[in-house]
């Protein structure tokens, strides 16, 4: 950016000035003109150091905050002020005569009460008597939604603070959150403590976002125990599947879809599984483990075994072929189960190997000589 070329015009710039010669009427003569004393420019002014035209021909690009010189395009300021007013309104090309200028915050779907209000005064005939109604109406509605509002931010606390000790993102954290207020407009959950909610409401949520979390990771967060947790799931099951709740199902914004319930299979478990095993190659081992839960669907000997050993299960199999083993120990310890069910369910995959293990896997460094008969 070049250096602006500010110059004084005192003496070249300005003269001395004489006035205009002034009629006068006194016995019909002219006077002379009075002359002005000379006065100092003061002025700067900027100009372009190398157009170095009078006047100047300066442009101020407020969009990007420039002083720019028309002629050239040389930059001479920066940071420059935009002094016009902060918004436009459109309401005269819009054809439905609506007024879309910005006043305010946006409304927070999360809460109660419209949060953008407006106080029109009445004039006329009766005027007193409406005002009285409308501030009546006005502080019950207020009463209400701040009591309501006030319990929905507690809960809205807590959510977030479980679902940070969780490293859970924000978008998951959000997606509870609207799961708790669709049931609390529904009045769904009467006389269950607001604890078990959450519980629930982060279970699903986590589902939702294709992160699931077990019984066990919530039970170990919450507090909550296993069984109430289990059983506020079948009731927000029952929840997004009853017809006459549907009023209350509604998506978080206008683009995305009401939330749904998905059951948890190992595949989605596998990724996380295997973060927490510290693989050379994560990436690999995760996908070849995700693979082989697709694939285990057609061992009949696993059907109704829990998604978490089969995942663990899988993991543990393709450790030792692809030469990162893990023991059942180490993969027990990250999925939350049993040693001895991992290996239960490893029997079943061993014993159909030949139909599960692909021969990509064996390209990429996989060998099958390197599976553990238990």
């Amino acid at each position: 950016m070049a250096t602006a070329a500010v110059t004084s015009h005192s003496d070249a710039f300005i003269a001395a000035q004489q006035s205009a010669s002034a009629a006068a009427s006194d016995d019909g003569f002219n006077k002379a003109p009075a002359e002005i004393a000379w006065q100092q420019n003061l002025n700067e002014i900027m100009r372009c150091p190398d157009c170095r035209e009078f006047p100047p021909n300066l442009i101020e690009e407020f969009s990007s905050g420039d002083m720019v010189c028309a002629s050239c395009g040389l930059v001479l300021g920066d940071r420059i002020i935009d002094t016009r007013s902060e918004w436009r309104t459109f309401a005269n090309d819009d054809q439905n005569n609506d007024d879309p200028s910005r006043v305010g915050d946006s409304v927070n779907p999360l809460l109660n009460g419209s949060q953008l209000e407006t106080n029109i005064a009445f004039d006329g005939k009766d005027a007193r008597e409406l005002q009285r109604l409308q501030s009546k109406a006005n502080k019950k509605n207020d009463k209400e939604n701040k009591q309501s509002n006030t319990a929905l931010l507690a809960a809205y606390r807590e959510i977030s603070n479980f679902c940070d000790a969780m490293n859970i993102s924000k978008t998951t954290q959000d997606a509870a959150k609207h799961i708790f207020k669709m049931t609390d407009d529904a009045k769904y959950f009467k006389g269950k403590s607001a604890e078990v909610i959450i519980a629930g409401c982060i279970f699903i949520a986590c589902r939702q976002s294709n992160a699931p979390r077990t019984f066990r990771e919530i039970f170990a967060l919450t507090k909550v125990p296993k069984k109430e947790i289990g059983r506020t799931f079948k009731m927000l099951e029952k929840f997004f599947q009853d017809d006459k709740n549907k009023p209350f199902i509604r998506s978080i914004n206008q683009d995305a879809q009401p939330p749904t319930l998905s059951a948890t299979n190992a595949t989605e478990l596998c990724a996380r599984y295997c973060s927490g095993l510290r693989f050379s190659n994560n990436h690999l081992m995760a996908r070849i483990s995700s693979e082989l839960c697709e694939k285990s669907s057609s061992v009949k000997d696993l059907a109704g075994r829990s998604p978490l050993s089969v995942a663990a299960a899988c993991i543990y199999m393709i450790s030792h072929l692809m030469g990162e083993s893990r023991s059942s120990k180490q993969i027990a310890a990250v999925a939350g189960v049993s040693d001895g069910t991992i290996k239960t369910a490893y029997r079943f995959l061993y014993q159909e190997r030949d139909s599960l293990i692909d021969r990509d896997w064996l390209v990429k460094g996989g060998r099958l000589e390197r599976l553990p008969v238990n």
